[in-house]
């Protein structure tokens, strides 16, 4: 009986692990070893809901209901997943890797149950949903990119928008700040948010940029 839980745990924590390898890939805020704990840990909740409490239950006068400590996983797993999200002004980052731990704990949860083929084809789905579609996205769709932009001359501004337009670059968000800390010719620091067109070389919206006339420094953030 335990060898089978056991194994349970083993596969969970793969399944976990192989989901944390592509998070970790891309650098993300959770990575290898917090997915491959989630899933594990799921998976361990769900034999305890399922197996713990089978000689209490045997006994008269006794009714529980064991998997309410499974459904905790459901919400509690909530908490972790706002340690991945980051709000930096109007942007939010980390929302995918939420989904993706909250996903996982589910996962857990069903291998953690003896479901080991609807564990597998969710890990499956879960890479596609990470891969395919980003991949989907980059061909079909604009992609946004955040830049910040080391201006020596803050009357370039306007000029700077006025370009990316003719490029049909949509600026969506832009502000700008005065540097803490005096470095050469920068009197301002200008953060664009853009929707590049698909198939537009971000590296060379970069060298475009550059070239610009007051631009001292660019770089995405």
């Amino acid at each position: 009986m335990e060898g089978h839980l056991i194994l349970r745990l083993l596969l969970a924590g793969i399944f976990g692990a192989i989901i944390g390898f592509e998070r970790k890939s891309k650098r993300k805020e959770a990575g290898l070893r917090t997915h491959f704990l989630v899933a594990v840990g799921s998976a361990l909740i769900m034999i305890i809901s399922k197996y713990a409490f089978n000689d209490i239950l045997s006994e008269q006068g006794i009714a529980l209901d064991p998997s309410r400590i499974a459904a905790q996983v459901v919400s509690g797993i909530g908490f972790l997943g706002v340690g991945t999200i980051i709000i930096q002004r109007h942007s939010v980052r980390g929302l995918t890797t939420a989904a993706g731990l909250w996903t996982t704990s589910g996962i857990g949860l069903a291998v953690g149950a003896g479901m080991y083929l609807l564990g597998l084809v969710a890990t499956i789905l879960v890479l596609l949903g990470l891969e395919v579609l980003t991949k989907f996205l980059q061909i079909f769709l604009p992609k946004y990119v955040q830049m910040a932009v080391d201006l020596s001359d803050k009357a370039v501004i306007g000029q700077i928008i006025s370009a990316l337009s003719e490029r049909e670059i949509e600026v969506s968000l832009c502000e700008s700040k005065i540097p803490l800390k005096e470095h050469g010719d920068v009197q301002l620091v200008l953060k664009l948010n853009a929707l590049v067109p698909r198939g537009y070389d971000t590296n060379k919206l970069l060298e475009e940029v550059q070239l610009m006339a007051g631009v001292c420094a660019v770089r995405f953030i």
